[in-house]
């Protein structure tokens, strides 16, 4: 086997900008490239960034080079259980048994953040960065790795002797610690574990309706963003609607145009496919920048420049020299599939390049070593590149590891206070006048409404009237070219303007059955949240309300399309101390449930919330024990005989099961009512903490007395959902009834819908005759028994409402 290729074995003395110019390995400079980079160097020097063009040359040489370490990381964590930094052939025991990795796009994404950390060291400024492709990961790890700018515990295992090997090794080992955990710091996607990231990028497309509403004035992001994400995700095309001066810092977004999805190329993939993206891009007022997406110094210069015409739009926006929409760059790294190891631009380059498993196939041990020879570099060459590129401490800024959006942290808001209502009247007006007052009294936190339907539909005219929707060409009082409400028919475009505004107040409204399509969105903030709060650095952002609005119950004039419990019962999955879900009932806990969550850090809420007039149940003190507690005790009986608890969760739930309380005093049974604003709270724990957001065991207890065995609940949600979740409110699941949503609706109000899904009143009544073993003539007179049995009238169980 031959020894790896050292490109400089033979160099003679020449000067920097030649030894630049002539590359490493796979790495090579186009004359165009060249030309910038010339342009680049000498403005670099003019703006007192760089002593001189010599250093220019020098720091991309090393650029270079610890593209090209990066890129031989990458391969070998994804084929190898070890490294030999000597450039030695491994042996076949050196290899994986069963190797993965996402390589192609991995080895992609080298060069692209390897020039991002060259960019911020070349002009003394820590950038921020995402990366929508998470599966991307190993080329940030890895480059990290090399370049020291690492989280402790990264740090503590991937520096020294061993620690390249470590890494490699940890790759997709699956291993876990005795909790069932991963054992490695390490992940497949992005991980609060990868210095610097702030999503995990599982969700493709997501990124793309993100970063625009990331930066705060005065900041400046670099978004690695996907072709294939790209051609599919429309709403990321709307950058330039949303963008202004005056709340938003500089955007720089990066598509790494390589021509694959998983199994097959994407439009973009030909030479039309990209022209045509080009004139979309144009057309929707980007301004497209083609660079060769091999070379780390084109990155640089692609990223050097666009910087430069963004901030020259910014200033002319601010001068009212530039109207909107202001054109954005848009940089696009033209490559192909895994650049830089075998099998570049074929489908297998998307995972394993190579035609076989090294550790057993002798041809591809064979290729990986001449492929991987190309990249190496020996350890001398890699220290002092690194310490070319690394000089934070003499530049004073930050790593990047600790870039501006990954150190979000905004001040307490100031909360308004309100007076309570004791009138009958929408529980979202409290929503709108709260919303309102929160964000007049925190003028510097940046607010954002995400709305993908109607806001004054709704109940929030006051938010609309005063926030006003963000359009480039207002034509109306409620519009205005700096409106803070982002407003798209785009579920997910809208709710990711809200998720990525973790500098300021939030606020997500939309029909609750519409809020399904901000799943994924939410999911993904979610899951990184959690997953920070685990490794011991909490988020600090911010939490806030999406509100599902214009609910199942209510929502009988738009058929059964619009009747759909799937948002909060899915948010409800999720675990408990960073994804809250709640059920106010009237004006008053709506009102004082919201300081908590916007008061909470790292946490999302879902507010499902009436838009109809309700009556005013609680009270101010009623209505904060329900936002302290979760659940709260609205009636009881104390007569003699074996009572009934009665489990009210929603709104119009509550009104039935009031109703239904009230037939069961008539006779003198006795009963409890607990209405359970927040389920969440009453869960089982799944680990330490959930736990800590989970009611103790004696409130639980004076809530639900254990010696309370009959029990029937009345949800929103489906009656499965809300039983699984709860289980410890049913101690003796035989003696318990749940109902709720059973997928029945259509064209009906919102009696209609209680009686379609059985869940009026009068079902309740019959369930707490199942439970109590008793006849539910009882309670029911002939013709309500046979409205529920299907025998009657339905209109005698559905008129004469509250």
């Amino acid at each position: 086997m031959s020894s790896p290729t050292n490109p400089e074995s033979v160099e003679q003395p020449v000067s920097d900008y030649e030894r630049w110019r002539r590359g490493y390995g796979v790495i090579q400079h186009s004359e165009t490239t060249c030309e910038q980079v010339r342009k680049m160097a000498d403005e670099l020097v003019a703006a007192g960034l760089q002593p001189d063009t010599a250093t220019v040359y020098g720091k991309l040489a090393s650029l270079d080079r610890l593209t090209s370490a990066g890129l031989w990381l990458v391969v070998h964590m994804t084929y190898t259980s070890r490294v030999d930094t000597s450039g030695t052939p491994l042996l076949p025991r050196d290899f994986k048994a069963n190797p993965e990795g996402h390589t192609g796009g991995a080895l992609n994404m080298v060069p692209a953040y390897a020039a991002y950390l060259a960019l911020n060291n070349l002009t003394g400024q820590t950038r921020s960065w995402l990366m929508g492709q998470g599966h991307c990961v190993a080329a940030i790890d890895a480059v990290n790795v090399l370049t020291g700018n690492l989280h402790p515990e990264q740090q503590n295992r991937y520096q020294g002797e061993e620690g390249l090997s470590r890494l490699v090794s940890d790759f997709y080992s699956y291993r876990q610690q005795p909790d069932g955990g991963m054992e490695a710091p390490l992940g497949s996607h992005v991980t609060p574990h990868t210095a610097g990231g702030i999503i995990e990028g599982g969700y493709l497309g997501f990124a793309e309706l993100q970063y625009a509403h990331m930066p705060l004035p005065g900041e400046s992001l670099v978004a690695f963003l996907s072709d294939g994400a790209a051609e599919e995700q429309r709403g990321s095309d709307w950058v330039p609607r949303w963008w202004r001066a005056g709340d938003c810092g500089s955007v720089l977004p990066i598509m790494i145009a390589n021509g694959r999805r998983i199994e097959q190329r994407t439009e973009l993939g030909t030479r039309e496919g990209l022209e045509r993206f080009s004139e979309h891009l144009a057309h929707c007022g980007f301004e497209p920048l083609h660079f060769d997406g091999r070379d780390p110094a084109a990155f640089v210069c692609a990223l050097f420049n666009m910087e430069r015409v963004m901030d020259s739009h910014q200033q002319q926006a601010l001068d009212v020299e530039l109207s909107y929409p202001v054109s954005i760059p848009y940089g696009i790294a033209e490559t192909t599939k895994g650049y830089g190891f075998y099998g570049s631009g074929s489908n297998q380059a998307h995972n394993l390049p190579l035609p076989g498993n090294p550790k057993i196939d002798t041809r591809a041990r064979e290729l990986f070593h001449h492929h991987a020879g190309l990249l190496w570099v020996p350890p001398d060459q890699l220290a002092e590149a690194v310490s070319q590129l690394n000089q934070h401490q003499q530049q004073d800024r930050p790593l990047e590891r600790d870039h501006a959006l990954a150190m979000r942290n905004p001040p307490e808001p100031v909360m308004p206070e309100l007076p309570p209502s004791s009138d009958y009247g929408s529980p979202m007006l409290a929503v709108d006048d709260f919303f309102k007052a929160l964000v007049e009294k925190n003028p510097a936190l940046r607010a954002r409404v995400g709305n993908p339907d109607e806001l004054a539909s709704n109940r929030l005219e006051g938010v609309l009237n005063t926030l006003r929707h963000r359009v480039n060409y207002p034509e109306n009082e409620q519009e205005s070219v700096h409106g803070l409400i982002i407003t798209a028919l785009n579920e997910e475009a809208v709710v990711s303007a809200c998720l990525a505004n973790k500098a300021g107040i939030n606020l997500v409204a939309s029909y609750e059955a519409f809020c399904v399509k901000m799943l994924g969105a939410i999911r993904q903030e979610l899951i990184f949240a959690r997953q920070q709060k685990e490794v011991g650095r909490p988020a600090r952002w911010l939490g806030f309300p999406i509100i599902a609005t214009s609910h199942t119950w209510e929502n009988g004039k738009n058929q059964q399309s619009h009747q759909d419990t799937t948002f909060c019962e899915s948010l409800l999955g999720e675990m408990s101390d960073v994804s809250r879900v709640l059920f106010p009932a009237d004006y008053n806990s709506t009102l004082e449930a919201l300081p908590g969550i916007y008061l909470g850090r790292g946490q999302l809420a879902c507010m499902v919330i009436p838009k109809r007039d309700r009556p005013v149940v609680f009270d101010r003190s009623e209505a904060q024990a329900l936002a302290k507690k979760g659940a709260l005790v609205v009636d009881e009986d104390t007569s003699p005989g074996e009572p009934v608890m009665l489990i009210a969760n929603g709104a119009y739930q509550l009104s039935e099961m009031i109703r239904a309380s009230e037939r069961l005093r008539e006779t003198g049974t006795p009963f409890r009512l607990v209405y359970v604003q927040e389920p969440g709270r009453f869960r089982e724990p799944r680990d330490v903490l959930e736990a800590a957001q989970c009611v103790r065991d004696l409130e639980q207890e004076r809530l639900f007395p254990r010696r309370i065995k009959r029990r029937v609940a009345l949800t929103h949600m489906r009656p499965e959902v809300f039983r699984g979740h709860l289980a410890p409110l049913f101690p003796e699941p035989a003696k318990s009834r749940v109902l709720g949503y059973i997928n029945r609706g259509g064209t009906l109000n919102e009696a209609g819908m209680l009686f379609a899904n059985r869940c009026s009143w009068a079902h309740a009544l019959a369930a707490c005759a199942d439970v109590l073993e008793r006849p539910p003539g009882e309670w029911l007179s002939s013709a309500e028994l046979a409205a529920i049995e299907g025998r009657g009238d339905a209109t005698i169980v559905t008129r004469s409402r509250n």
